[in-house]
């Protein structure tokens, strides 16, 4: 008589992973939220949601080294969860008027910036060559999701700590400083291989 053999988890249920998909589930609730941005309860809702998205941001990657819980379905999930958080809150930020003037060229800049690594990434993937995250794009990512938390809380935030929004302001001009200087790294990492390439 064969023994019965116990049913494998899928691989895509890991912990890892499953805290890549609530980074993604918290997208569009946050969204959600930031259509009232005269509400401070929404205001801080919000902010409750993005600072759980952005702690899955670090738990993932460290569940995933520490219990080998790493798959190609989460290093690909990961920084599309990643980009859509951050893109998400700019547009937001943006469209009811917390990122205004001049400061919208740095929410400018780190999108386009988004966009143009993920494009090299992907033309990269296909020759097979990896384009490792530095420290200082580790660096760009903490300032970024720093910057945006105090953005999400606005108004609310200026009550409880005056300047809140300036905060944000500059922390974001910052980011959109490392913003540039990861993307040139990048671009020169991969350039040469784009040159080279026959196709």
């Amino acid at each position: 008589m064969n023994a019965v053999l116990p049913r494998r988890r899928s691989p895509a249920w890991t912990l890892a992973n499953c805290l890549t998909y609530g980074r993604l589930v918290a997208v569009p609730v946050m969204v959600a939220l930031l259509f009232w941005p005269e509400s401070h309860t929404a205001r801080w809702t919000a902010l409750g949601v993005f600072v759980a998205a952005a702690i899955t941001d670090y738990l993932d990657g460290y569940v995933a080294r520490t219990y080998h819980q790493s798959s190609a379905l989460g290093r690909m999930l990961d920084p599309i969860a990643d980009k859509l958080l951050v893109s998400a809150c700019l547009l937001m930020l943006t469209a009811d008027h917390t990122i205004v003037g001049s400061n919208i060229w740095a929410a400018i800049v780190i999108l386009c910036r988004e966009v143009l690594v993920s494009g090299l990434r992907e033309y990269l993937a296909e020759l097979k060559v990896g384009v490792p995250v530095s420290k200082i794009a580790k660096w760009k990512t903490t300032v970024q999701l720093v910057a945006l938390g105090f953005l999400v809380a606005g108004p609310a935030g200026e009550t409880l700590l005056p300047g809140t929004e300036p905060i944000g302001l500059t922390l974001l001009w910052l980011a959109a400083a490392l913003t540039l200087w990861t993307g040139w790294d990048y671009m020169r990492a991969g350039i040469k291989h784009v040159i080279d390439d026959p196709r």
